[in-house]
């Protein structure tokens, strides 16, 4: 069993407190992923878990063992956990047998189980064939699998991931992100992972804890994140999306510097911020629809339009279009129907308002 039980942890460096009443369990055998903005507090948190850092107050406990409170510390190299950086940290001298075998060198393990549990652990990230390789001779993504097998041989309660793959490239990160979960599963670990990147929080994850400001923002699985976000700023960090400012008049959304207005029967009134991601938004003919504009920029990416729709003066709306379904032309009247969108109160501040 690897369930991690946080309770009311917060720190603060000097006056500044990074992280406030984290509190939480992490069930055993769960990936979980800590995603948020830069200076969030999410690798505090880790750091936190890790042993690294002692909370400025609260408590930590590993498979009902208190390894931080008040009155107890245990180090880092008594908490059974294995980590992976965001720099690969392999040793450049030594091959990639002996990488992984380190931890297990220093435990004085014997040499012939040494050679089991490596040779075993290299076969499930996949390097089997480079066991006598040094690190320069393997690309970024084998470099970072050696890693991760060195954080696995031991047999670590809990392995925790530190933005592992921002040193790789678009197509290794996307293999990468696959194999980390094809492992995680085989070996039934708790995984916490930290992330920016919300494509590997929502393609990894069982449960996503979005951040910011030191703060839990929402706790749910990816889709509960991207399809039922708790407030502005969640909608807006994970996936694209519009913002539309309006009052609620009569069952219905009048936007605020249109003369256009979308139908509402939810239970907000007055200001409300309307957040339409660009999925959503589809052309149709002009008497059912619900939005029109003019098509005023269409980016081409290959498998769809990214477009810019102009609403009125200064309002644009980001739309997504597949170019075998349209012939879109630069200047055109397009009328849009929606298939979602989400309404907020307006508090008159930034889009990207959070809790505190």
């Amino acid at each position: 069993m690897s369930v991690i039980s946080i309770s009311h942890i917060t720190k603060s460096f000097g006056d500044v407190q990074v992280l406030k009443d984290f509190n939480e369990v992490f069930q055993d055998g769960e990936f979980i992923t800590l995603l948020g903005p830069s200076g969030c507090g999410k690798t505090t948190m880790l750091r936190i878990l890790a042993g690294f850092e002692r909370p400025t107050s609260g408590e930590l406990s590993i498979d009902g063992v208190v390894v931080n409170s008040d009155t107890v510390f245990i180090p880092p190299e008594k908490r059974e956990i294995g980590m992976v950086f965001q720099s690969y940290a392999v040793w450049p001298h030594m091959t990639v047998f002996d990488n992984v075998a380190y931890p297990l060198k220093i435990k004085k393990v014997p040499k012939d189980v040494i050679k089991k549990k490596v040779m075993d652990i290299l076969e499930v990230v996949h390097l089997s064939q480079y066991a006598d390789r040094l690190p320069s001779q393997l690309s970024g993504g084998q470099q970072q699998r050696v890693a991760l097998g060195r954080a696995l041989v031991a047999e670590p309660k809990l392995l925790l991931l530190d933005e592992p793959l921002s040193n790789l490239d678009a197509k290794l990160r996307e293999n990468m992100r696959y194999e980390i979960k094809d492992i995680q599963k085989k070996l039934g670990i708790t995984v916490v992972y930290v992330t920016h990147d919300q494509i590997e929080a929502m393609t990894m994850s069982d449960r996503v804890f979005v951040i910011n400001r030191g703060v839990v923002q929402q706790v749910g699985s990816p889709e509960d994140i991207y399809k039922r976000p708790a407030n502005q700023f969640v909608a807006d960090f994970v996936g694209k999306l519009n913002f539309l400012k309006g009052k609620v008049e009569n069952g219905r959304i009048q936007l605020k510097g249109l003369s256009q207005s979308l139908p509402y029967t939810g239970p907000l009134t007055g200001d409300v911020m309307v957040c339409i991601r660009p999925e959503n938004i589809h052309i149709t003919p002009k008497e059912i629809s619900v939005l029109s504009g003019t098509l005023s920029h269409i980016y081409y990416l290959g498998n769809e339009n990214d477009c810019r729709v102009q609403l009125g003066d200064d309002i644009f709306i980001r739309m997504s279009t597949y170019p075998d379904l349209h012939d879109l032309k630069l200047g055109q009247e397009l009328f849009m129907e929606l298939s979602d969108f989400l309404v907020y109160p307006d508090d008159g501040e930034a889009h990207t308002k959070i809790l505190t």
